[in-house]
């Protein structure tokens, strides 16, 4: 039987690549989709090409707009990126690092090409646990938009496909995930989790990207190889 299709969002984060590895370790045959939207820190899709030769996508694509159209956060406007804030600051609120409708724009993009393929399965790598306080990463985001999925799309409606998207790290820490991962040989030194790296792809080590990566190393006691690449032993450092 030849490997079931299945769709994986991949930025170049810590989370999309474990995700990645996740649906090949499952026996999925994996075509990876990232997006240039104007983001500041484009140095991911650098990453994400090198994250999907790696697990052997079949395909990867990166798809372009341009989200500055609208501006209203600080990773697609002239905004500056919240640094060191405490885990109680970035427990409370929707930051200002929370892109309008992100996720939504991208799961639609990747529900199109998956219909395209004729594929039920898409993954994407949420996480409503160590993250910074976005709607669009909790359970009830992922389940409303699956029922959309199936009545929005011919194949959901014609009852081809029932389509399913899978955030198999929703509920899990960034130490299980980075646990999981390394399990997998998800290479996180080639990820980009940063939202103000530098042009090579050197993380600032300040925002909550950088703070919530370095605390999940930390508690699954291992040493980012990010930052040896650059390095650094700690986030402090870099």
């Amino acid at each position: 039987m030849p490997a079931k299709p299945a769709v994986v969002l991949l930025s170049g984060g810590l989370d999309s690549a474990t995700v990645l590895a996740i649906a090949s370790a499952q026996g999925f045959e994996t075509y990876a989709i990232s997006f240039r939207y104007g983001q500041r820190h484009a140095y991911e899709l650098e990453a994400a090409a090198q994250l999907a030769r790696r697990h052997g996508a079949r395909r990867h694509v990166v798809v372009e707009f341009d989200l500055r159209t609208f501006g209203g956060s600080a990773l697609t406007a002239d905004l500056e990126v919240p640094k060191d804030r405490s885990p109680d600051e970035m427990g409370h609120g929707i930051p200002v690092t929370y892109v309008p409708a992100r996720n939504t724009i991208f799961l639609s993009f990747a529900l199109a090409w998956a219909e395209t393929l004729q594929c039920a399965d898409i993954f994407v790598g949420v996480n409503a646990l160590d993250y910074s306080g976005y709607p669009d990463c909790r359970p009830q985001y992922i389940d409303a938009y699956q029922r959309m999925a199936n009545l929005a799309t011919r194949a959901g409606v014609q009852g081809e496909l029932r389509l399913a998207i899978h955030a198999p790290l929703i509920q899990m820490s960034k130490a299980q995930i980075i646990r999981q991962g390394l399990q997998l040989g998800v290479d996180y030194a080639l990820t980009s989790s940063c939202y103000d790296p530098g042009p090579t792809g050197r993380p600032c080590g300040r925002c909550d990207a950088c703070l919530l990566r370095a605390k999940g190393f930390a508690q699954a006691e291992a040493i980012d190889p990010l930052l040896l690449r650059f390095g650094a032993q700690s986030s402090g450092a870099v």
